[in-house]
């Protein structure tokens, strides 16, 4: 059965109440939690003591209502954060490229991106062109060597639980440099939360059960269940299995869906903009996106959520608003 795990920093809760410091919250359900008994500062830390967790949700303490809970990324800070690129055929077609022939393949982002389920999103003052990228994200829980041998039995036994994720990106900044890294690095461009919803390994079995939603301003972008999905989250650990380690906390982006801002031009576009000078063709290229309504503005309000149709698995619902610098 699965398990909704909540974090909160030092500080004021929504209701002022004080919090003595960072803390673990188990959900009991919609509306209340109740806080683990751990002295655990990290994600790792948790799942290292996860028999922390069970106990809370049997425990005779007082619970809180979540409303009031000032909620912050699950996931923290430093850890890895490893995406996976174009893995829907949805956001493949959406990119003008072929479904059947795109590698699986990955890049990096920084975990100070990390930001909590409803904290704003800040464009730079340098930024234009902000774009969203609703994703599920795999969080690690137990050690992935390389050189480890990930298959249909074991890889289900590396990963803890799931979170929402948003991979939001500088379009102008990703596409002129082919520079991933920094176009998806800057702090808050990784919203995570509001839960970390442990899972067993038959709740695993239905992730192509899974259906992402992301809005802008109530209006849906991207609407997709997980079959849509190109390479699964066991191709997704084999392939990394061969050159990059992974720790308890680490998390893995799985791809976005079909719906982002960022659209290919029309193929005759494209052909005679690769007769151009690169500086000449990404001029024109971005010109032509400031009439495409679709990038993030200045006040936007985000709204996140994954779930099962019958609720069984729920990773809650992230809300946040855009703020440009």
């Amino acid at each position: 059965m699965s398990i909704s795990v909540l974090r909160t920093a030092g500080g004021p809760s929504r209701s002022s109440e004080a919090e003595s410091g960072g803390a673990w919250w188990v959900a009991l359900d919609e509306h209340r939690a109740v806080r683990v008994e751990t002295p655990a500062t990290s994600t790792a830390d948790l799942l290292a003591d996860v028999a922390a967790v069970h106990a809370a949700r049997t425990s005779a303490d007082e619970s809180r209502p979540i409303a009031e809970l000032a909620l912050v990324s699950p996931v923290t800070a430093p850890c890895r954060v490893v995406a996976q690129m174009t893995n829907f055929v949805s956001h493949v077609r959406d990119s003008g490229m072929d479904p059947a022939t795109v590698p699986l393949t990955f890049f990096r982002k920084t975990s100070g991106s990390i930001s909590g389920p409803y904290d704003e999103i800040v464009r730079p003052g340098h930024v234009r062109f902000l774009d969203y990228e609703i994703e599920l994200g795999l969080v690690i829980g137990r050690p992935l060597p390389v050189g480890t041998r990930v298959t249909e039995a074991s890889w289900k036994d590396h990963i803890a639980g799931l979170v929402i994720t948003n991979d939001v990106s500088a379009r102008d900044v990703q596409l002129p440099k082919t520079q991933f890294y920094e176009a998806k690095s800057y702090p808050t461009f990784t919203p995570v939360g509001p839960a970390l919803v442990l899972l067993d390994a038959d709740e695993l079995d239905r992730l192509a059960d899974l259906r992402l939603v992301l809005k802008v301003n109530g209006e849906v972008r991207q609407n997709s269940d997980l079959t849509d999905m190109i390479y699964t989250p066991l191709q997704a650990l084999r392939e990394l299995s061969r050159f990059q380690a992974l720790a308890p906390g680490d998390l893995v982006l799985t791809g976005t869906p079909g719906g982002t801002a960022l659209k290919a031009p029309p193929k005759p576009v494209e052909i005679i903009a690769a007769l151009l000078p690169p500086a000449v063709k990404w001029r024109t290229f971005f010109n032509s996106q400031q009439r495409n309504e679709k990038y993030l503005h200045d006040g936007d309000v985000l709204e996140l959520s994954i779930r099962t149709a019958d609720g069984a698995i729920d990773l809650g619902t992230q809300q946040n608003k855009v703020r440009f610098a």
